[in-house]
């Protein structure tokens, strides 16, 4: 499991799931006396990889191999949850 540097702080990342995967993390978590949030980092950190080797152009994926992570694009495909809302003033 990769630890963020004392510098680096965790981050919150708000997502949508089944009301079922909902329910059967939330059974994990009281089973085992862990938080959901346990369980939720350990299959990102798990899955990562693969996603990135599906997703990421292959001059991109040597970089985040390397680990030379380049911040995100400012532009995304659609609104995110955290994006600072547009005040018109």
């Amino acid at each position: 499991m990769v630890r963020p540097r004392k510098a680096e702080k965790l981050k919150v990342v708000a997502v949508r799931i089944d009301p079922a995967i909902e329910r059967r993390l939330r059974l994990l978590a009281e089973t085992s006396g862990r938080n959901p949030s346990f369980f939720l980092q350990q299959l990102i950190e798990g899955g990562i990889s693969t996603l990135e080797e599906v997703w990421l152009p292959p001059g991109l994926l040597a970089q985040v191999r390397a680990g030379e992570v380049p911040e995100p694009a400012v532009s995304r495909v659609g609104p995110d949850l955290f994006d600072e809302p547009a005040f018109e003033r």
